[in-house]
């Protein structure tokens, strides 16, 4: 899907789905989207115990595919730019880990998304996170502003990701880095996946092939580039159609 209006149907479909998580209560698979579903699937992932218990209630809604912090190395003092923010869960995690000398900035481009997150730090009195509201194409933060880019199987649901890296690229400070979870896929998907609305909010019918998402980051100035299978393996999403898309930690750096 290259051309505009097939971008702007993606979007529309994926901003759809996930406000209907919130609104609902259902997930990208039609399933129940409860507090025991996330703090599960978010134990599969990597996070601990202690991890689920310091977010804001309704923070977790169970949506990764990987834990970004894993990987991010975030130190005190930090600010991090956290790309398809949901709920809140990994901006509450970095916050934690940036103090509160440091910053956290999510955006999402679903309405209900930030609402709901903007809720829960107000009430779990969080003074280090700010939520906004935007797309990972055009995202609405100043250039050279992050030290760190994280994402949390996000950057999938994008029909224009060479556009989502170079806003990465741009919002980083020099020597910044960019520490993302996202699916992927070592072959060509089939036509029929890429054209299904369902499946682009399942996290697979976006699925980028590795080569490419690596060539990708290339392009629009990274450095560094590191993309690797999670210990677990594939993903093992009810949405997946077949066992070509699994999860993968992708690292980079803006050169100093």
């Amino acid at each position: 899907m290259t051309d505009r209006g097939d971008q702007d149907n993606v979007r529309e479909a994926v901003r759809d789905s996930y406000a209907r998580m919130v609104t609902l209560g259902s997930s990208c698979c039609g399933g129940s989207l409860d507090r025991k579903t996330g703090h599960d699937e978010s134990l599969k992932l990597g996070y601990t115990e202690e991890d689920l218990a310091s977010v804001p209630e309704g923070a977790n809604l169970g949506l990764g595919c990987g834990n970004p912090q894993a990987i991010a190395a975030l130190k005190l003092g930090e600010v991090v730019v956290d790309l398809g923010a949901g709920a809140g869960f990994d901006c509450f995690l970095a916050a934690r880990a940036v103090g509160p000398t440091g910053k956290v900035i999510g955006v999402d481009m679903t309405s209900e998304m930030v609402q709901k997150a903007r809720e829960n730090a107000r009430n779990s009195h969080y003074d280090n996170v700010e939520f906004r509201l935007g797309e990972i194409e055009h995202l609405p933060v100043a250039d050279a502003t992050a030290d760190v880019v994280i994402s949390n199987c996000v950057i999938n649901l994008s029909p224009d990701k060479p556009r989502v890296f170079r806003e990465a690229f741009r919002v980083l400070k020099p020597g910044g880095r960019f520490a993302v979870t996202d699916t992927v896929t070592d072959e060509p998907l089939p036509e029929s996946v890429r054209q299904d609305m369902e499946a682009w909010g399942g996290c697979v019918a976006g699925a980028m092939e590795a080569g490419e998402y690596r060539a990708g980051l290339v392009a629009a100035g990274f450095t560094d580039v590191s993309i690797r299978p999670r210990e677990e393996g594939h993903q093992d999403s009810c949405c997946q159609p077949e066992d070509m898309v699994y999860s993968a930690m992708i690292t980079a750096r803006k050169p100093a």
